[in-house]
């Protein structure tokens, strides 16, 4: 017999022989009872043999039958794990991550061009949300997520911390002077993301007295704020880790050296059995070596 049997056949027989029951089968097909005995119907016919003995309300396989399914059995288990190792081989190669919008645009994307040519066989996908996400249900492979840590059900590792420090454009730095007061603010617009009561915990810290903390226009995440900022409407209090390399270029000045640490930080999150996969174990170990080589001391 030079043509093989259809593949629907083999799997309704493979099926039926291992449970001895065409209605098991069925049931792990997701097809009827009656179209398994079809199909196996067809087989026997198409190899002229008879490879079930069928009884009122048992099945039995003949000694044909037996030996076929044996050697079945053991072709279908292969293609199986082949299938499976293929599949994870494929999958290994692309890591889903998760963060913010801010922390794709200042810290992670500046940087990926060291984790693409250190890792080229790692396709890395970005989903920039600043909504929670499940892992499993979004396909989620990894999450930099920010706030206290402590994620149930999850690993989670402190990754980066939060340190705000007033930013401005050069001009505006140029116009303040070296070294300036922190009373100095008075002269310039406060721009608020939507945690307004940040520009007042750093005058407190700096002891700025004569500095209304309520002024300023307010904008519903970083981003604006930033781009504000950056267009020379005043100055803003951004993340020293978002902006550290425009900092050293010289395209932002932060003129006043105090630094307000904030009780929230930046954590990697995965679910607890993800470093197995080698893509997620690079990607980690690739996050901290940035950090340690970027983050400057404060």
């Amino acid at each position: 017999m030079d043509q093989l049997p259809s593949l629907s056949a083999l799997r309704a027989f493979e099926a039926s022989a291992r449970h001895l029951s065409m209605t098991l089968a069925a049931r792990e097909l997701h097809v009827t009872p009656g179209a398994v005995s079809l199909q196996v119907r067809d087989l026997e016919t198409a190899l002229g043999v008879r490879l079930f003995e069928r009884r009122a309300r048992s099945l039995a396989l003949t000694a044909e039958g037996a030996d076929y399914f044996a050697t079945l059995r053991t072709a279908f288990r292969l293609i199986r794990e082949a299938t499976t190792a293929l599949t994870m081989r494929a999958r290994d190669t692309v890591l889903t991550v998760t963060c913010t919008a801010g922390f794709a645009t200042h810290w992670l994307v500046p940087r990926l061009l060291r984790f693409e040519q250190a890792h080229p066989d790692i396709d890395l996908r970005i989903s920039a949300s600043y909504r929670m996400m499940d892992f499993q249900r979004d396909g989620i492979d990894i999450a930099i997520r920010h706030g206290l840590g402590g994620y149930e059900g999850l690993a989670s590792e402190r990754l980066l911390d939060d340190q705000y420090v007033p930013v401005c454009t050069p001009e505006i730095a140029a116009a303040l002077g070296p070294s300036p007061p922190a009373d100095a603010l008075a002269s310039l617009t406060l721009i608020h993301d939507v945690y307004r009561r940040d520009w007042q915990l750093w005058l407190e810290a700096a002891g700025a007295t004569k500095v209304d903390a309520t002024r300023g226009p307010i904008f519903t995440d970083g981003m604006g704020a930033y781009h504000a900022m950056k267009a020379g409407l005043g100055i803003a209090l951004m993340r020293r880790s978002f902006i550290e390399q425009e900092l050293v270029d010289g395209t932002l000045v932060a003129p006043f050296p105090i630094g307000l640490a904030s009780t929230l930080a930046y954590h990697l999150v995965y679910p607890p059995a993800a470093l197995e996969r080698p893509a997620i174990a690079a990607f980690r170990l690739w996050l901290f070596s940035e950090v340690t080589r970027t983050t400057p001391p404060v």
